[in-house]
């Protein structure tokens, strides 16, 4: 018999028990993350930039869903300041779009350090 081994035990006879609970919990958790990553899904962020004269919506599926332009931004003369504060507010949005979701994610594994969250 194996060091530490007792006669009529068998090696991890109690872990099939613990193995189960654990699949049971990750289940569980797998569940909440989908609720969670629903939840996400239906939040919106909006975004400015020049001070406001660029808004745009972006949801929890990382799309764009609403741009405002306000007129005085619109110079014929100068299309590329337009496109940099388009640029910048998506670009913002998105940010915080992702910032949202990391946090969310983040309070639900509670630094259990799995991969990718």
């Amino acid at each position: 018999m194996g060091r530490g081994m007792r006669a009529g035990k068998k090696p991890g006879g109690g872990g099939q028990a613990a193995m189960q609970k654990q699949l049971q919990q990750m289940q569980a958790m797998q569940k909440k993350m989908e609720e969670l990553q629903s939840k996400l899904e239906e939040q919106e962020v909006t975004a400015t930039a020049g001070g406001g004269a660029v808004s745009v919506t972006v949801n929890g599926k990382r799309e764009l869903t609403n741009i405002v332009i306000k007129p005085e931004a619109v110079d014929p003369d100068d299309v590329e300041m337009l496109q940099d504060l388009i640029m910048a507010a998506v670009n913002e949005g998105m940010r915080q779009i992702e910032e949202m979701s990391a946090s969310e994610m983040q309070k639900l594994t509670g630094g259990l350090g799995i991969p990718g969250l």
